[in-house]
């Protein structure tokens, strides 16, 4: 058996099988199932800095894990590296031999400019995968006549 950081015996490492980012994650009781309303990679903004008013629904699917893991989700700005935004949590996993579905609500988010972001899910302080955001400058409409 490993033994992890902080002297633990060391947890699974998990499997990233997809993340995703939606306006909207909806688990229905019941089942369990996961439903991702507007699923997207970019967003667009006239001016910056840009406030996204509404939350980042933060889909994660992951397996070969087992245990019960510190879960840290960030959003990364990529050209410098600066983390804009942060949760972190618990997960508790039953079995390696099933998939795990985990949700996130990150936001609002303020951007200071546009370019491409990073959402990083990390467990057990070790990173585990990610999927891009693209902040993209919508030109502005000309005004007057010629």
């Amino acid at each position: 058996m490993a033994i992890g950081p902080v002297g633990n015996p060391e947890l699974p490492r998990p499997v990233m099988q997809a993340m995703l980012i939606a306006d909207h994650a909806i688990r229905e009781i019941g089942t369990n199932k996961v439903t991702l309303v507007g699923i997207f990679d970019r967003i667009f903004g006239e001016t910056f800095p840009l406030q996204w008013g509404h939350p980042l629904a933060i889909y994660a699917r992951v397996t070969d894990a087992e245990g019960d893991y510190p879960i840290r989700l960030e959003l990364v700005r990529l050209d410098d590296e600066q983390t804009i935004a942060r949760l972190d949590g618990r997960a508790l996993i039953q079995s390696r031999l099933q998939s795990t579905e985990l949700v996130f609500i990150v936001g609002p988010v303020d951007f200071e400019r546009p370019g491409t972001y990073e959402v990083n899910l990390f467990a057990d302080l070790r990173w585990v995968g990610s999927a891009r955001l693209f902040v993209v400058q919508q030109n502005q409409p000309q005004g007057g006549s010629e």
